[in-house]
């Protein structure tokens, strides 16, 4: 990649789940949509653009492929541990959109199982416990 890009974790990231339709799979595989005419079904997405994108997702081990049905085969895609860990980059696009494009009024909002609360996702330094604003937040290389 040009421009001293080739070591950026977000562009390595983008060119694996990048495209609008992977980010919609994921949001599916979160909501407990698995399988194959279910996520079709929702998304309305052509079949060889469903069938290219979740091999892509299962190769590279974000998603895993189960057989739920022998006579026809049929699969079904669960988040993997590594599919679970892009939760909150999904979180903070849903968190931009509704800022920005819903007028701050989100469609759905995200709350904790247990008691019901709304949720909000935040940095913290542990180091200090404390909670970071985007302000806060400055990146430098590792050691």
């Amino acid at each position: 990649m040009a421009g001293g890009q080739a070591d950026s974790s977000i562009a390595g990231t983008l060119e694996l789940i990048g495209d609008r339709w992977t980010f919609l799979i994921l949001r599916d595989a979160f909501r407990g949509i698995h399988r194959f005419d279910e996520l079709q079904h929702d998304l309305g997405i052509a079949r060889n653009l469903l069938t290219d994108r979740l091999h892509k997702l299962v190769d590279h081990g974000i998603l895993a492929k189960h057989q739920y049905c022998a006579h026809p085969p049929r699969y079904e895609y669960r988040l993997t541990a590594k599919g679970i860990d892009l939760s909150p980059a999904l979180v903070a696009l849903k968190r931009w959109g509704d800022k920005h494009l819903a007028g701050g009024e989100p469609p759905i909002v995200f709350v904790h199982d247990q008691c019901g609360e709304p949720l909000d996702q935040t940095f913290v330094c542990w180091h200090c416990d404390q909670t970071v604003t985007p302000g806060g937040i400055r990146s430098r290389a590792s050691r």
